[in-house]
């Protein structure tokens, strides 16, 4: 009897030969190695980023606090000013203009190109495979085109005595417009540097949100046909909705690169006429080579770059806070 109770206590016979019901051993979560992988991969492009990046920005800083000019260059000197080129900066009307024009130049290309860029990916949505194969292909022909080719074609577009559109609208019943110098005052010069950002950048736009807008469900659409939702209501209700995330972005990332758009401002007429047509870029290209103040140039375009940063951080704020809305 006391042999059958340690035999019960012990598991019985399975226990002796070993095939129990014990619970198997925990699992190892991965290892540290494989937790770093990551971070391994992406150091070499990090290291990159901050080696061409990171060092050029800091030698920038570093001018911006000096005094530099052609006798500095010659004689290998270094004159430290302190914060005094920023508080020039910061207390000169003229780069208060400057930063003004420069917002309100990038809002006003900002809203053409994502209203034109939206049109467009939406009839890219709607028309047959030829015809949205023929539009892609320009559209990609447009963004590819470099762009000081693209600013040489509208230079001589707007030429004033052999250009296109002179000619174009003269033949239409304009007749003033021929001969029509369109760099000789601030908005007409403005005008021309807005058709040619706007022609470059629409692609972008158009392309994204047609390739964005094949990933929403056809449900919805058909959906809202039925509760007889017409076009416009069909993009505020569906699809604006659905890609508001690419909206949010694309919008951000063309403020950025209108606000530091340089080539094409300073190609069509170098800022002019008398320096009207600065924004912040080439403000700060004028001051550094222009007037031979590189140290004032380095702090423009500092200054530029805390702009930058400060919508960056604006964006990202708006980003959380759709992020903890959707939750």
């Amino acid at each position: 009897m006391s042999a059958q109770i340690e035999e019960a206590t012990a598991g019985g016979p399975a226990s002796r030969t070993g095939k129990g019901t014990a619970p198997p051993p925990p699992r190892r979560g991965p290892g540290r190695l494989a937790q770093g992988t990551p971070y391994l991969l992406i150091l070499p492009a990090a290291a990159v980023t901050v080696l061409l990046l990171g060092w050029t920005l800091l030698k920038n800083g570093l001018l911006s606090f000096q005094n530099l000019g052609p006798r500095q260059l010659i004689q290998h000197l270094t004159e430290w000013t302190g914060t005094d080129n920023y508080a020039e900066q910061l207390g000169s009307s003229e780069f208060w203009g400057v930063t003004g024009r420069s917002v309100v130049f990038t809002l006003a290309n900002v809203v053409l190109i994502m209203a034109l860029g939206c049109f467009i990916g939406l009839l890219l949505a709607r028309l047959g495979t030829a015809l949205r194969l023929l539009l892609s292909l320009g559209l990609v022909l447009a963004w590819a085109m470099p762009v000081v080719a693209a600013t040489t074609v509208f230079q001589w577009l707007f030429d004033q005595r052999f250009g296109v559109v002179n000619y174009v609208l003269d033949a239409l019943g304009w007749h003033s417009m021929a001969g029509y110098s369109w760099t000789s005052g601030q908005f007409s010069t403005f005008f021309v540097i807005t058709v040619l950002i706007v022609w470059q950048s629409v692609p972008f736009v158009a392309i994204n949100l047609y390739a964005a807008t094949t990933t929403i469900p056809k449900e919805l659409y058909e959906a809202a046909s039925l509760d007889g939702a017409g076009s416009w209501k069909q993009f505020t209700s569906v699809t604006f909705p659905f890609l508001k995330p690419f909206f949010l972005a694309t919008t951000f990332l063309e403020v950025i690169w209108i606000f530091k758009s340089f080539t094409q401002v300073f190609a069509i007429n170098e800022g002019g006429p008398d320096r009207l047509t600065e924004t912040l870029p080439v403000y700060a290209f004028q001051e550094g080579f222009g007037s031979q103040h590189f140290g004032m140039g380095a702090a423009v375009s500092i200054l530029t770059i805390v702009i930058l940063l400060a919508l960056t951080a604006y964006y990202l704020r708006l980003v959380l806070k759709q992020e903890e809305d959707e939750l």
